[in-house]
């Protein structure tokens, strides 16, 4: 047979030694072209791996790796991907070196790749490959990694599973990953932090390394954990078995319902799951009772609005619609005028789907299509029941818009919801479905258009006076004071905590209802509103800014800024009197400028001019979140420095020397080599070892301000930071490394 490779070829001086050559030669005509060297040796009685392990330690002066207690930290720095692609088992990681176990001290591609990867120094030291695979194996298990998860997150919260009342047959559960203990700790842990953390939505998204775990709060997602594949298809799983889901169906979406007890507390869980390319999706939306406030009066509506809905409430017949885009609120609108309207002497039956809160008193009816429950027919069985008032979750048709409007004609009163941008369009949006003019005109009593804004956080929300925007103007007189977010731990740093809603009320008056009768437009049905005086979405909005609720930068998310001249001028005087009637404001402290990521309209600077001196100074941003870095370059480029970006730290290595910047503003948690491999890289090569470098962080702890510093940094900047600072902090930085002018 021919002589053949190895596949560790490297050994073959090693076992020569041992041997003599001619072993080793009839190893290589007699071997199987997959077979290693290590194996025949070994397997074949000619030495043992301890014999193997001594003779290549002693040339190639490596020692032998101690497999006892691998440190559990390695996981963070060396990806199980790349140790099992260099066969490598890492056993200890400092600030400046990982210490791997291999069988292989001459793999440079290895030593080259892992440092790469850590950022570190790699020192490398002697193990059989067996052991090397079965402690890997040991190390990267997904039970350690939701152990690891776990570890130092404590909860108090006590999570009861509950079963619903006509619970549904028993599945099969064929992964048995999902019924573990750590499993089941991490899904409890995510829901009951959820919930006290006030989430409305929990988002498990598959992406590449892993599972992203974020929370709606107060209508914005933000992510709390990023999990492990290899934990996330059973997190996955335990979510579908508590919410009745078949877990062997990956390829359909599904939707199912879970109820838990969060500290004695009964909470119920919509599940919806959808097929993804890495896996499938997870959106959990938590219907909270207690932290619903079923009332027209905790709204937070301005008083003329909930005057305005009081009244469309008071009619015994007709339509009153809510629309608004998903997560506007509309359903907590609707549960809220039941409410209102709930005296004991009212048949209310409502149809929805899905059934979102259990309202005692109140007949609610599921809608199931599959079983020949729609909306419509179960409409036309509600108006044989005797109601006085009728709720439809959503109109989505004409069958059932029809049998809606027939419904009121003949005395009920109906509340349903539609998707539209406005009050007046919702006519249209009938019109479009197949429904006669002149029907809607007659029925029709009036439209909720609605938003949800962000409050500011009392706690930390700060007075700001500046120069109103020019497109603003209309709206916001000059000198107006304005509120703006800080952030604080009351509102984990976002300047904001709750909601309130915005909302246009469209009154069907005699002129409205001649304008729905003649087919007329929504521009014309809108102007005929303000005439009987409708206020659209944003001067609702910024009534509640004059009173200091929220800030304009929040308005400007949720509502687009009108071009309508003459809807400007109303609204100037909409806010006049809202202004009259706002309580007097705190005496505004001394004038502050906004941070960067509160907007990009406040990036001029106050003499309109760059810095002479900065002129030519070359800046490298470093930080993965592309808005902020967009925000911080106009910022500096305005301020006279010529700057350059990258997104990780690797990118950031590669612009440090094609670019040669005189400093740097590094952010520390970046993807792959984060900032303190980069930090570490530039310190440790004498010809970027003088850069200065600022680190921009939102980890502001004691303990990771002292480790940057001690790795070389020359500044620390906590996110979020004020324009100003950064222009300041940059100037002393350089000042201090005596740039010449």
């Amino acid at each position: 047979m021919a002589e053949h490779t190895f596949p560790d070829e490297w050994l073959v001086a090693t076992v020569s030694l041992i041997l003599g050559g001619d072993v080793v030669g009839r190893l290589r005509q007699s071997a199987q072209p997959t077979t290693t060297l290590w194996d025949l040796v070994t397997q074949g009685g000619l030495a043992t791996e301890e014999q193997l392990l001594a003779a290549m330690s002693g040339r190639s002066r490596v020692k032998l790796a101690d497999l006892s207690k691998p440190d559990p930290r390695v996981k963070e720095v060396i990806p199980e991907a790349i140790a099992r692609r260099y066969h490598v088992l890492p056993l200890r990681v400092t600030d400046s070196y990982v210490e791997v176990a291999t069988a292989n001290p001459y793999d440079m591609d290895m030593e080259k790749g892992i440092a790469f990867a850590s950022g570190r120094e790699v020192r490398m030291a002697l193990a059989a490959p067996a052991k090397i695979a079965a402690l890997t194996d040991e190390v990267y298990r997904p039970e350690n990694v939701i152990d690891k998860l776990l570890e130092g997150m404590h909860s108090a919260t006590d999570v009861e599973h509950m079963e619903d009342e006509n619970p549904a047959d028993e599945i099969q559960v064929s992964a048995e990953e999902a019924s573990q203990r750590p499993v089941v700790r991490l899904v409890d842990l995510i829901l009951s932090e959820g919930i006290l953390s006030r989430a409305s939505d929990i988002h498990i998204e598959p992406e590449e390394g892993g599972f992203a775990v974020r929370y709606r709060i107060d209508g914005v997602l933000r992510q709390v954990m990023k999990v492990p594949r290899a934990a996330g298809f059973p997190l996955v799983s335990r979510i579908k078995i508590i919410s009745s889901l078949d877990i062997a169906d990956r390829l359909r979406p599904q939707d199912g319902r879970a109820r838990v007890a969060v500290n004695g507390v009964p909470v119920d869980l919509r599940v919806s799951t959808l097929p993804a390319s890495l896996g499938e999706k997870v959106v959990i939306r938590i219907l909270d009772s207690r932290a619903t406030v079923l009332s027209l009066d905790a709204l937070g509506l301005n008083q003329d609005e909930l005057d305005g809905i009081r009244n469309l409430l008071t009619h015994h017949e007709g339509v009153v619609l809510v629309t608004g885009p998903t997560g506007s609120g509309k359903t907590t609108t609707l549960y809220s005028a039941l409410r209102g309207i709930q005296t004991g002497k009212t048949n209310i039956v409502t149809v929805e789907d899905p059934v979102e809160y259990r309202l005692q008193g109140i007949v609610q009816v599921q809608v199931h299509e599959k079983a020949g429950l729609t909306f419509a027919s179960a409409l036309r069985s509600i108006l044989r029941q005797d109601p006085d008032v009728v709720l439809v979750g959503e109109i989505r048709d004409k069958e059932t818009a029809n049998i809606a409007i027939q419904a009121s004609l003949t005395g009920h009163l109906v509340l349903s919801t539609l998707h539209t941008n406005d009050a007046a369009n919702a006519v249209t949006r009938l019109v479009d479905i197949g429904i006669e003019a002149y029907k809607i005109a007659a029925s029709l009593r009036g439209v909720v258009a609605q938003r949800l804004m962000r409050k500011l956080c009392p706690q930390c929300k700060e007075v700001w006076v500046e120069s109103i925007p020019e497109k603003l103007a209309p709206w916001l007189s000059s000198g107006t004071p304005l509120y703006r977010a800080v952030g604080c731990t009351e509102c984990a740093m976002t300047g904001y905590r709750g909601r309130f809603s915005i909302v246009e009320v469209l009154t069907v008056t005699p002129e409205v209802e001649r304008a729905i009768s003649s087919g007329a437009t929504a521009d014309k049905i809108a102007e005929a509103g303000r005439n009987a005086g409708m206020r659209g979405l944003w001067e609702s909005g910024v009534a509640h800014i004059l009173r200091g609720e929220s800030s304009i930068e929040e308005l400007m998310r949720v509502v687009d800024v009108p071009f309508d001249e003459e809807a400007a001028g109303a609204a100037t005087a909409a806010a006049a009197a809202a202004a009259a009637e706002a309580t007097a404001a705190a005496a505004a402290p001394e004038r502050a400028p906004r941070s960067p990521m509160d907007t990009f309209e406040l990036l001029d600077n106050l003499d309109g001019k760059p810095n002479v001196a900065r002129l030519n100074r070359k800046v490298l941003l470093v930080d993965d979140e592309d808005a902020l870095r967009r925000v911080m370059k106009d910022l500096l480029e305005r301020e006279g420095y010529i700057v350059s970006e990258a997104r990780d730290g690797v990118q950031a290595l590669d612009q440090v020397d094609k670019v040669g910047p005189d400093v740097i503003v590094l952010d520390l948690n970046l993807p792959g080599l984060d900032g303190y491999g980069v930090l570490s890289h530039l310190r440790s090569r004498p010809a970027t070892a003088n850069i200065p470098v600022v680190v921009l962080t939102a980890k502001s702890d004691e303990d990771n301000e002292v480790r940057v510093f001690q790795l070389g940094a020359d500044d620390f900047l906590t996110k979020p930071f004020r324009a100003r600072a950064l222009s300041a902090r940059l100037d002393a930085v350089l000042g201090r490394r005596h740039f010449p002018e």
